[in-house]
């Protein structure tokens, strides 16, 4: 599936949107290495959009490039509307969080929080009006004077948020904004920019590793891999159905079951699995399940495919059972607590896996097939 086909189906499939930021087909080389491929996606008016993917898909350098801090080998960059390809950083009215705060260590917070205003010529009155408001918003009033060495890493992190909107930027591009803290302020924080977010509607770009993050936070994602555009839909879209195996693999967690194409069917041990009608006899194919999506049985219930439970450990409501099918391929199953009740390590059981997406070699979906006719 290529990444032109990708865009264009999520356009169709999803309510068209005012674009506050549209990327077209955009390109960047360093050297011989191809950091961005032919990307494109549209971001919304006044939402939050997700770059979502691993270290070295890309994503950083894309919003590099929306931000004007490297420049575009071929492509175009759109910002309300108007081409902004080539025009200078000044210009792109957008406001940029790093990972690493980038906050000036000789200023305390009201100078950091001033730094774009002064740039602007904005009057010392306004600079202090517009610093007083940001404190109030990212909830710093009473740390105005410290230096970034006097506060905790999230407490760094918002006032480098506040600096970003100091000068009101029509975009918002935030660089792995939590990378540098801790699990839990790392969840805080994200809560607290919900927030934030939900009450000022500034149009965001959020470049993110963490999937739940992206989930969490965004109306749209885009998936991204080895400079590639995967996919791009709502959260629901990416996570529920995933346009090729690497989204299904790196969105969620997943369990991965082999097998060959027989009539329709995936074919593993003794077991068939329905879903791969799309897909020619004889082809391997890969099927992904993610582990809430396994349903587990005592008896077979008209179908199912047997295993043995191998371990099951207590979460809580829930417990994660780990099972081995007939032809030793392993998977774990997540599953309320009230619907395993009999099931124990050593259990014969049988399996539902009618959730599983089937993928060919090439990534092949049945959509993929049904477009080619």
């Amino acid at each position: 599936m290529t990444t032109t086909n990708i865009a264009e189906s999520d356009r169709v499939s999803s309510a068209p949107e005012q674009s506050a930021i549209a990327v077209k087909n955009l390109n960047k080389y360093f050297g011989k290495f191809h950091a961005a491929k032919d990307v494109t996606f549209d971001a919304a008016e006044s939402k939050i959009t997700a770059l979502l993917g691993p270290s070295g898909s890309g994503k950083s350098t894309v919003l590099r490039m929306i931000a004007g801090l490297e420049r575009a080998d071929g492509g175009h960059i759109y910002l309300g509307g108007q081409e902004q390809t080539w025009t200078s950083v000044q210009d792109r009215r957008v406001g940029m969080v790093f990972q690493h705060y980038a906050l000036f260590r000789h200023m305390n917070v009201r100078q950091n929080i001033a730094f774009g205003l002064s740039v602007r010529k904005a009057s010392k009155a306004e600079q202090r009006r517009r610093v007083d408001e940001l404190l109030e918003l990212v909830q710093l009033a009473p740390y105005g004077s410290r230096f970034p060495e006097q506060l905790s890493g999230g407490q760094r992190q918002r006032v480098a948020l506040a600096r970003a909107l100091a000068p009101s930027p029509k975009v918002l591009l935030l660089d792995e904004p939590f990378g540098a803290l801790d699990a839990r302020v790392r969840q805080d924080l994200r809560k607290w920019l919900d927030e934030l977010h939900r009450e000022l509607g500034v149009t965001s770009i959020l470049v993110t590793h963490d999937q739940e993050e992206a989930l969490e936070l965004a109306h749209r994602v885009v998936v991204m891999h080895e400079g590639e555009v995967q996919q791009v839909g709502t959260p629901e879209t990416v996570y529920n159905e995933p346009a090729t195996p690497f989204v299904a693999g790196f969105v969620g967690s997943a369990n991965v079951i082999n097998g060959i194409v027989i009539n329709g069917h995936v074919q593993f041990g003794e077991q068939q699995l329905d879903g791969a009608s799309h897909l020619s006899d004889g082809m391997s194919a890969t099927a992904y399940v993610r582990p809430h999506d396994v349903k587990l049985s005592l008896s077979p219930n008209g179908s199912g495919s047997r295993a043995t439970v191998q371990k099951i450990a207590d979460l809580g409501w829930a417990s994660k059972v780990s099972i081995q099918l007939s032809d030793g391929q392993k998977l774990d199953a997540h599953s309320p607590n009230d619907q395993i009740i009999g099931i124990q390590d050593g259990s014969p059981v049988f399996v539902d896996l009618r959730n599983a997406k089937v993928f060919s070699p090439d990534g092949a979906t049945p959509s993929d097939e049904l477009a080619a006719v």
